[in-house]
């Protein structure tokens, strides 16, 4: 499994996803894969899982497929998003 955030870090959002990246690292012990959604590979990311609000959390299957997407804040708790690692 893969779980990804995409944000943009100079943005209102990003103190609030900032925060809970750490809280995760602390609760779960697993970090999770940032992407800035302006860099090339982040824009084509986008495309593909058709993101288009910020801050969006995607889990995807070691082959791609999306499992679950949450969009915008409020951010999903730890709990939901850890069962994907």
């Amino acid at each position: 499994m893969r779980v990804v955030v995409v944000y943009k870090t100079e943005s209102d959002h990003a103190r609030t996803v900032f925060d809970y990246l750490r809280d995760f690292k602390n609760q779960t012990g697993h970090d999770l894969e940032e992407i800035n959604p302006d860099s090339v590979a982040g824009s084509d990311f986008c495309r593909t899982y058709d993101i288009v609000e910020y801050p969006t959390i995607i889990a995807l299957s070691d082959g791609g497929q999306l499992q679950n997407m949450w969009r915008g804040t409020p951010l999903p708790t730890i709990s939901e998003v850890s069962f994907y690692v």
